[in-house]
């Protein structure tokens, strides 16, 4: 192989770039509708359209190709028409996380070089260009408020509202798109997706325009997603699990969106029954609050057909009863990361309760799994091993981290994921545990080492270290382990108060365990296993 020839060379029958997909969906499915957002309905042809007008109106903005452009919204129909213009600008997206503080949300901007952040105005009775009112990056050219107006006080010039913005684009020919749009390829960089960082901060993946194509025509295919399914949304489209698996998929479909901005049990079975909801992805919290729901025999969910679960551990009787009480026909398990594009290996909705429960299924057809050991050595089938990644799909690197990226991929090109599974003898692949000390609440991948940097900044608190323990509801919660500074007393509900105001909910610990010292290994370091089990037996007294 030539070193021109790709090692992944891209299928000829997909579209090789997001804006080739709108252009394709469009001229297919023109007047099918793309997205259903309460009184708001978008044609197929009309996102294209739609699209176009954001790309040039970022144009408009001085953006280039290549340039960050950072998205930080909510599911609202407008997320999906600026991540497409983005896209068809040649820029690269960057979500953020609506959870995050304006702190968090500033080093991203700061450390990925965005110029412009598209930024939802009042969400969760908040303003959100206000969080960064106290550090906002001096980077960070344009504010972009997508719903409502810029105000007083907060904005800065430069700063715009969604309708002020979309009039800039009437100053740039439209030529200019398709110049940008032609110079796209496969490989070109499409979205940079902050993980959570497992070194305290979190790192920027970057993923192609072809690859996630082409995983989640895979994924849509087996999952049974079509052009007739109404796809309700509620995974944020911040993740993989809301942007790829989500509008991604359906439009390589030509399905038809439902975006969801907050769960909210009764207003999605009530939305389910009255648009006629096919299509419902989710963690399992998800649908074991909907299960829990007092009235929810009162709600007609005869359209739900098809569910897609993962992201913590599944009991069967959660399947069993997604089938039967919900009428769910096809419901599967995934397992991916963001690192390998959000989906490796995927259970087929014909698999046994048992197996879509205990296992995450077989590789996507172009992708690679194995087991290892510490020394890089294949396991037996059937023992544990880290799991290792190889394919299309793996992420081109991170962000200005050179180091990082050879940690995480070694130089035949398997993606190290720090987590440890078992391959059965048909090659389905079933996750125990993780080298890394993650933990998973209600879908949301927590790192101890970020939580513990942001907690470390509170007066009271001399050593900190965190562990996920069991929660019945969301899965896994954190306990923050505490050494305050001069023995002195550290209320649970003070640090929690504290936390809330530091960090995105999901991060905060939902428990606080002090102690005079931590149990220390061989090498002085804070032993995490026996700490975990102290903070278990705390967690349950």
């Amino acid at each position: 192989m030539s070193a021109e020839t790709p090692r992944y060379p891209h299928p000829p029958h997909l579209p090789a770039t997001l804006p080739q997909l709108i252009a394709r969906s469009a001229q297919q499915h023109g007047d099918r509708a793309a997205i259903v957002d309460g009184d708001t309905t978008l044609t197929y042809a009309q996102l294209h359209q739609a699209s176009r007008d954001v790309a040039r109106s970022l144009m408009a903005l001085d953006v280039q190709a290549g340039d960050r452009v950072a998205l930080w919204a909510p599911n609202i129909h407008e997320w999906i028409v600026a991540a497409c213009g983005v896209h068809a600008a040649g820029a690269v997206l960057v979500p953020l996380n609506t959870r995050m503080k304006g702190v968090e949300a500033a080093d991203i901007l700061e450390r990925s070089g965005a110029r412009v952040l598209l930024c939802i105005g009042d969400f969760l009775n908040q303003y959100y260009p206000a969080l960064l009112q106290d550090c906002r990056p001096g980077t960070l050219a344009h504010v972009v408020v997508l719903r409502g107006d810029t105000r007083a006080g907060i904005s800065q010039p430069g700063d715009l509202g969604w309708q002020q913005f979309l009039a800039r684009a009437d100053g740039v020919d439209p030529a200019r798109v398709d110049a940008r749009v032609a110079a796209l390829t496969a490989d070109s960089t499409a979205d940079l997706m902050f993980t959570s960082g497992t070194t305290g901060r979190p790192k920027g993946v970057m993923a192609a325009h072809g690859p996630t194509i082409r995983a989640f025509d895979e994924w849509s295919r087996v999952v049974g997603l079509g052009a007739d399914d109404h796809y309700l949304i509620v995974n944020p489209f911040f993740h993989t699990f809301g942007y790829k698996a989500g509008w991604v998929a359906a439009f390589v479909r030509g399905a038809t969106v439902y975006p969801e901005q907050v769960f909210d049990a009764e207003a999605v079975l009530s939305r389910i029954a009255r648009e006629r909801i096919s299509f419902l992805p989710g963690p399992p919290t998800l649908f074991l609050t909907m299960l829990a729901h007092p009235r929810l025999a009162d709600f007609d969910l005869s359209s739900l057909r098809s569910s897609v679960t993962g992201a913590a551990s599944v009991p069967p009787v959660l399947i069993r009863r997604m089938r039967d009480e919900l009428g769910i026909a096809n419901v599967t398990t995934a397992y991916g990361l963001t690192e390998c594009g959000g989906c490796a290996t995927l259970c087929d909705p014909s698999d046994s309760a048992e197996t879509v429960a205990s296992t995450c299924g077989r590789a996507l057809p172009g992708t690679e799994v194995r087991c290892a050991d510490e020394d890089g050595r294949d396991v037996p089938t059937g023992q544990p091993g880290e799991v290792l990644l190889r394919g299309y799909h793996v992420m081109q690197g991170y962000f200005q981290d050179e180091e990082a990226t050879r940690k995480t991929i070694d130089a035949d090109g398997w993606l190290h994921t720090g987590d440890v599974g078992v391959l059965d003898e048909r090659g389905y692949l079933r996750i125990t545990d993780r080298l890394k000390d993650m933990f998973i609440v209600g879908g949301f991948n927590c790192y101890p080492a970020e939580i513990e940097r942001l907690l470390a900044d509170h007066p009271d608190i001399a050593q900190v270290a965190v562990v996920g323990v069991p929660d019945e509801r969301m899965g896994e919660v954190g306990c923050a382990c505490v050494i305050t500074r001069g023995g002195k007393s550290l209320p649970a509900a003070d640090l929690i108060a504290w936390s809330r105001t530091h960090m995105a909910n999901y991060k905060v610990p939902r428990h606080v365990l002090q102690l005079d010292a931590f149990p220390m290994n061989a090498s002085n370091k804070v032993d995490k296993r026996q700490l975990q089990k102290l903070a278990a037996a705390h967690c349950t007294a």
